[in-house]
């Protein structure tokens, strides 16, 4: 393994009893002011089958919520419901809530051996705790500390028994999000209001309306028969036949 354990910020520190190689890796992660944002937001119930849910939000859109899991739960007037107990209708409300908080966080990675050949100023090689050696670059301006004493590359002989760390500080984000989902059941539809009708003095029935006038008929009905005016017009022509017969013999 090739590396930069002597990297800017690294310290060699020459000692008289070690004799084995190993290579230690810590981490620390300091904090600071935490600084946390809260989103709300609200919308109707407007569809639901199984685990999919629609829900239209108060700027007039339509958000699906896919595959919403069983264990997520919403809170509708007190009771804890799942996405499939979810109606359309409810008025929900989801609260995120974020916290970030800025971070460093500190690597020290440190390793030991004993100094097998240096090559200064520019590289080491150490004689690590499985018998191998390995050479590690030396950064430039690199000052080591050697028995209370600080002395560069140049510094550095065979056989000593050195131990080299390597400093790494990283900024670094950290996100905490939380949500809840609130709500409230859809308000009763209004009962059925009877209509109120006016009560006053009963008024009187209309008079009936005049009989239409029939059609005269085209023509008359027969009512009589023709006999007796041929039998008066045979009497009177019998009648004048007489007065003739008598006058003839007067004369």
């Amino acid at each position: 393994m090739r590396g930069k354990l002597l990297a800017a910020g690294l310290v060699l520190w020459a000692t008289a009893g070690l004799a084995l190689a190993q290579v230690k890796t810590t981490t620390a992660t300091e904090t600071g002011q935490p600084m946390q944002t809260i989103q709300v937001e609200r919308g109707e119930v407007w569809y639901v089958s199984g685990n999919d849910l629609v829900v239209k939000m108060e700027d007039g859109t339509l958000r699906n919520f896919m595959n919403v899991p069983d264990d997520v739960r919403a809170t509708v007037d007190g009771k804890q419901l799942s996405v499939r107990e979810l109606k359309p209708g409810m008025k929900l409300q989801r609260t995120i809530s974020t916290t970030v908080t800025p971070a460093l966080i500190t690597t020290v990675q440190t390793i030991t051996g004993t100094v097998f050949f240096v090559s200064p100023p520019k590289s080491v090689i150490l004689t690590l705790e499985d018998g191998t050696n390995q050479q590690f670059d030396i950064p430039q301006g690199q000052m080591f500390e050697v028995q209370g004493k600080t002395v560069d590359a140049f510094g550095l002989k065979k056989g000593m028994k050195v131990s080299a760390a390597k400093i790494i500080q990283t900024p670094a984000t950290m996100t905490a999000q939380q949500r809840s989902v609130t709500g409230n059941m859809p308000p009763p539809p209004p009962p059925n209001t009877p209509i109120l009708i006016a009560q006053g003095e009963p008024k009187q029935a209309p008079p009936p309306p005049p009989p239409v006038a029939s059609a005269r008929p085209e023509k008359l009905p027969v009512t009589g028969s023709t006999l007796p005016l041929v039998g008066l017009a045979g009497a009177l022509a019998l009648g004048l036949g007489l007065l003739l017969g008598v006058l003839r013999r007067s004369l």
